[in-house]
């Protein structure tokens, strides 16, 4: 089943491209539904997986967690004590419900490493959103409602964590131009013209109809 994976810089408006794309196709998109599934295969909270997903814990935060689970205090390697880390299980359940839901029909997924976790897929168009600094602040704030300065420090720690995220779990840049098919800039495009052309690709490359 073909696959289109939007990744996005934080700001750039990338799930409502991914929203664009799916409607334009007819196929089922995977965004937030992931955080849904993931929680409840894990039995555990959505803020809880929305808390940890797509980025890598801090040192305090691996500790903490180590605590929780009995692992001894001064064990160095925290990843011990034959408990996965709760990041690390929550990426492998996303992959589960990822290749789940590709498997069940045409897809566009959202984040979450989908691009490194399906690159051997020759029926994929893996897509990186992005935009100018400037350009994802503003959209940041006015989103969300926060100053510039807040809006400045979130957008660049998520991406840092996107980033770290997917080093950390394939050992690949997350922005790295070589791991996608197309890149598109949303400031300069709008997300309708982004939208347009990543749904045009899919046609073309994937073999999608229109709906």
């Amino acid at each position: 089943m073909p696959i289109v994976t939007i990744s996005r810089q934080y700001g750039s408006g990338g799930s409502e491209v991914a929203a664009h794309v799916a409607g334009a196709l007819g196929w089922s998109l995977l965004d937030n539904a992931i955080v849904d599934a993931v929680a409840e295969q894990l039995g555990t909270s959505r803020a809880t997986v929305v808390a940890r997903e797509e980025r890598v814990p801090s040192l305090v935060e691996r500790l903490a967690s180590a605590m929780t689970l009995g692992t001894p205090e001064f064990v160095p390697v925290m990843e011990s004590a034959g408990a996965e880390p709760l990041e690390d299980r929550i990426v492998e359940v996303t992959r589960r419900v990822v290749q789940s839901a590709a498997a069940a029909g045409p897809l566009v997924v959202v984040g979450r490493g989908a691009q490194s976790m399906l690159a051997e897929r020759r029926d994929a168009l893996h897509v990186f959103c992005y935009a100018p600094r400037a350009a994802l602040v503003e959209r940041v704030a006015r989103r969300e409602g926060i100053t510039p300065a807040e809006a400045e420090r979130k957008v660049d720690d998520t991406n840092r964590q996107r980033e770290q995220y997917v080093r950390r779990h394939w050992n690949r840049s997350w922005a790295g131009h070589e791991h996608y098919h197309l890149g598109v800039n949303t400031a300069w495009l709008g997300i309708g013209g982004a939208a347009e052309l990543v749904t045009r690709l899919a046609r073309e490359k994937l073999g999608a109809t229109a709906p």
